[in-house]
């Protein structure tokens, strides 16, 4: 079975460029724009590891990834952020994050975070 990829982030252009290069790799992908809309879609059952932006309007991926947690999903996380902090880093890998990606970030380390995710699952 091919792992569900699901990448939540409002940044369009990121989030295009994210899911295009899950897809090179061969796994499924699923993009949603809000956190929201990845808590209301039926692919929560089926994602393998979530690629979440931090700093999005309404929820953001921290808060997403702990809204998860408290429902019962463990689902591998990878956050990623344009205004990276080290509490908020340290924070989110003691609470179970896989990783903290800053943006830009290196294709090659989300790679193998993705990887460290899907070991985990």
């Amino acid at each position: 079975m091919i792992p569900l990829i699901s990448i939540v982030d409002d940044d369009e252009s990121v989030r295009e460029a994210t899911e295009a290069y899950m897809k090179t790799l061969g796994f499924k992908v699923r993009a949603f724009p809000s956190a929201v809309d990845f808590l209301a879609s039926p692919e929560i059952e089926e994602t393998s590891c979530m690629i979440a932006d931090i700093n999005m309007p309404d929820m953001t991926g921290v808060e997403l990834y702990g809204q998860l947690t408290r429902r019962g999903f463990d689902i591998p996380t990878i956050l990623i952020t344009a205004y990276p902090d080290n509490a908020v880093r340290a924070r989110a890998l003691a609470d179970g994050v896989i990783g903290y990606l800053s943006k830009p970030f290196d294709e090659d380390a989300l790679l193998e975070c993705v990887r460290s995710a899907l070991t985990r699952q």
